[in-house]
């Protein structure tokens, strides 16, 4: 059977979306309308398709598009472009119980909105092609790694370092796939 977030939980996961948009926002010092003008949404393994489940990952991110009409088009459309964060509650709650309590969900959820925001920022002003190649996504990882700590400098939190060191080793011997 499949672990989902608890009803106690979902709330830990919105709560870090939210400080993570005014993290990444500050950051990158955004308007506090341009995170929000970047079309994305955020589900729970609970109410993805089977296409957004991904074995192995913290979280997926898709990209879905679609035709809106447009005057500055040629055609008269434009193409948009919408994300969704596909949460893998399962892998998160495996990950805080492997840890002994060592990785608590709150400092995690963090880490992985911080991340996953990053990346939907950086995919949509064209920094990287969302169906890059291997390497390139490889080489994303890493720089959106090192984007996300930077972004969270300002949070002081225990355990919120205790994550960040365990990305840090993850990266250091080459394991992309949380």
């Amino acid at each position: 059977m499949t672990r989902c977030f608890s009803p106690i939980q979902i709330p830990v996961a919105v709560g870090a979306f939210a400080d993570a948009e005014k993290l990444v926002t500050r950051h990158f010092r955004l308007n506090d309308d341009d995170l929000r003008k970047t079309r994305y949404d955020v589900k729970t393994l609970a109410f993805l398709q089977d296409h957004e489940v991904k074995d192995g990952a913290f979280a997926h991110l898709c990209q879905y598009s679609y035709q809106t009409p447009s005057d500055l088009a040629p055609n008269g459309t434009q193409e948009v472009h919408f994300y969704r964060v596909c949460l893998q509650d399962n892998a998160i709650l495996d990950a805080v119980d492997r840890a002994n309590s060592f990785i608590k969900l709150s400092p995690l959820m963090l880490y992985i909105a911080v991340h996953e925001l990053i990346h939907v920022l950086r995919f949509e002003n064209g920094h990287v092609h969302f169906n890059a190649g291997r390497e390139e996504k490889e080489a994303e990882e890493r720089i959106v790694h090192g984007l996300t700590r930077a972004a969270l400098e300002p949070v002081s939190h225990q355990h919120l370092d205790i994550v960040l060191d365990c990305f840090s080793t993850q990266f250091a011997i080459g394991d992309l796939s949380i």
